[in-house]
C-alpha cells in the first residue's frame, strides 16, 4: 500500500511514539532520586567513596570464600543468560556488582534485584527523567559528590559505584530501614510500589551456598 508522503510522516512519528511508550514503560519504576540537603560529612564521605578509582580486585579471606564467589558467579551467570547473552559481558558485570555491592556493605543478590527493576539490565539506560544506567542514578549526583560528568554514570563500575554508594548513605539514613530506604532511592519514600518490587525481583538472585 502507497501511502502520501503527511501519511507516512504520521506513521513514522506514531512508531517512534510507540518505541518511546514501550521503552518508558519498561522504566515506570526507574530511579527518580531528589537532590536532598547533606551535611558535610555525609557529602565528604559519599564524595570520597566515589573518587576511590581502584578497580574492581576481588580478596578473599580464605579459600573457602573465594569458592563460595565462583560458584555465586557461575550460577549468576547462568541465570542472566537470556539479559545478557555474551560471556565476557555477563562475568565482567557480575564481578563488578559483586565487588561494588561488598563493598557498600550490600548483598549482590538484592542489587541485582535493583538493577531489574531500574534499568533491566541496559547499561545505557536513560529514563524519562534523566536517570542513567544500569542502577538509573539522577545526574545531579555528579555534581554533588563526584567531578560534574554525567557521561560517566554510563560505565559499568562508576554507575555501581554511584548507586551502591547512594543506597548505602540511604539505609544508614533511614537506620537499617531497607524498605524506606529503597523509597528514597526512587524518589518515593513512603510508598510501597518501588521497595515491593526490588524486594520481589530480589528473590530472582538469592544464593544459597
Amino acid at each position: 500500500m502507497n501511502l502520501l508522503p503527511g501519511s507516512r510522516r504520521r506513521t513514522g512519528a506514531f512508531a517512534l511514539l510507540c518505541v518511546a511508550l514501550i521503552t518508558f514503560s519498561d522504566l515506570a519504576l526507574a530511579g527518580n532520586q531528589k537532590e536532598e540537603a547533606l551535611a558535610d560529612s555525609v557529602r565528604i564521605a559519599l564524595a570520597r567513596s566515589i573518587t576511590d578509582a581502584r578497580p574492581p580486585v576481588q580478596r578473599f579471606s580464605d579459600i573457602q570464600e573465594r569458592i563460595k564467589y565462583l560458584y555465586w558467579v557461575g550460577e549468576m551467570s547462568e541465570r542472566l543468560k537470556k539479559k545478557l547473552p555474551d560471556v565476557q559481558i555477563r562475568t565482567e558485570f557480575l564481578k563488578t556488582v559483586w565487588y561494588e555491592s561488598r563493598r557498600a556493605g550490600l548483598d549482590p543478590g538484592m542489587v541485582l534485584g535493583l538493577i531489574q527493576v531500574e534499568s533491566a539490565f541496559r547499561k545505557y539506560a536513560l529514563s524519562p527523567v534523566g536517570a542513567r544506567g544500569l542502577m538509573q542514578v539522577m545526574p545531579f549526583w555528579t555534581r554533588v559528590i563526584g567531578n560534574g560528568e554525567p557521561s560517566k554514570l554510563f560505565h559499568l563500575q562508576s554507575n555501581l559505584r554511584y548507586g551502591c554508594s547512594i543506597l548505602r548513605m540511604y539505609i544508614d539514613m533511614e537506620r537499617g530501614d531497607l524498605f524506606l530506604a529503597l523509597g528514597r532511592y526512587n524518589g518515593s519514600r513512603g510508598r510501597d510500589d518501588y521497595p515491593n518490587a526490588v524486594l520481589h525481583a530480589w528473590k530472582n538472585w538469592e544464593y544459597k551456598s
